[in-house]
């Protein structure tokens, strides 16, 4: 792990990288403050949620590069075998490459961690809130450099081990938002709406009727058999999993919670019976606020994080089997040392 940690960052590329992100998300943080700050009297939860989600983009832009030819790379170079006739063992070797691609993701929440200080120090942000939030995010960054070391002892390929750990999170990231999505539009519902409104026949109150029942029918997408698929996708297992704080109103006081009712609310069916009956009280549709909503949903991020432990598991298993020596067979050209 040391070694490896000692190879990703004595370039100066990896300096100037974090200090390019150091300076955007110091940006990121002052327009937000000062953005947010014109519409609530806490900002802080605003731009802590903002800040995370940065973390987590950038991160599962750079793992996968980090992590995606740990093996194989050393395979190219013919420094593997090297490493291998020594005691380390097979399972230490691929343990230590993932600690070390996790620890390099890490770097990018520690250098975000002044500005997460800043939010806390602006009021609106809940403890809970930004110790879950840290948590989770440190937990994606590390399946992300399990999948791409995991893949990188798989495939033979550098470029094509990172390439398909990028195919991976994408997959994870939006591949669940198209399926959803695509799955929702095609499944469509018939909606039957019955509906009367009150008519004015003269001035006085006694002049009011009621006009004749209208029914009509319209088809809707349905996303609510489909809402499961989303639990997989990181940005919403981290808005599902971090609490949710309301203000009077019952909106959330932050991005996670938003995201969070986006999605609760897709579990909820539609009314496929529709009255509006204008004439009476019944005409007012009832409404439910954000916290209603998720409040009388089910959560789905431990299924999601469970599903992503597989995932990294899985992907270093089979790294290690491919790895481990001797090796009965080998990918024709494999530079041994």
């Amino acid at each position: 792990m040391a070694l490896e940690l000692r190879q990703r960052v004595r370039t100066t590329a990896w300096y100037i990288l974090l200090g390019v992100f150091f300076v955007v998300v110091g940006l990121v943080t002052l327009l937000l403050t000062f953005a947010l700050g014109g519409f609530l009297g806490d900002a802080g939860g605003g731009v802590l949620s903002t800040i995370v989600y940065f973390v987590l983009l950038l991160g599962t832009l750079v793992t996968p590069a980090l992590s995606g030819n740990a093996i194989n790379g050393d395979r190219a170079d013919g420094t593997l075998a090297t490493t291998q006739v020594t005691q380390i063992g097979t399972g230490q070797l691929v343990l230590g490459k993932f600690l070390a691609a996790w620890v390099s993701a890490l770097a990018f929440l520690v250098v975000g961690a002044p500005f997460i200080a800043v939010s806390v120090i602006i009021g609106g942000v809940s403890l809970d809130t930004a110790l879950v939030s840290i948590l989770v995010l440190a937990f994606e960054l590390g399946v992300v450099a399990a999948i791409g070391v995991g893949l990188s002892g798989l495939l033979a390929r550098p470029l094509f081990s990172i390439v398909v750990t990028y195919l991976a999170v994408a997959a994870l990231s939006v591949g669940t938002l198209i399926v959803f999505s695509l799955a929702g539009i095609a499944t469509q519902s018939t909606v039957t709406s019955e509906s009367r409104y009150p008519e004015y026949m003269g001035v006085g109150d006694d002049d009011l009727v009621c006009s004749d029942w209208e029914t009509s029918t319209y088809s809707i997408p349905r996303f609510d058999p489909y809402w499961g698929v989303l639990v997989a996708n990181p940005y919403v297992l981290l808005a599902d999993a971090t609490p949710t704080h309301f203000d009077r109103s019952g909106t959330p006081d932050d991005l996670f919670g938003f995201v969070k009712v986006a999605v609760r609310q897709a579990q909820i069916a539609p009314d496929l019976n529709s009255v509006y009956d204008g004439c009476t009280e019944e005409g007012i549709s009832d409404f439910q606020t954000s916290r209603e909503i998720i409040e009388s949903t089910v959560p789905g991020w431990f299924v999601g994080a469970a599903i992503h432990l597989v995932l990294a598991a899985t992907a270093l298993t089979a790294g290690w089997s491919a790895t481990r020596t001797p090796a009965r067979r080998l990918p024709k050209g494999s530079r041994i040392a």
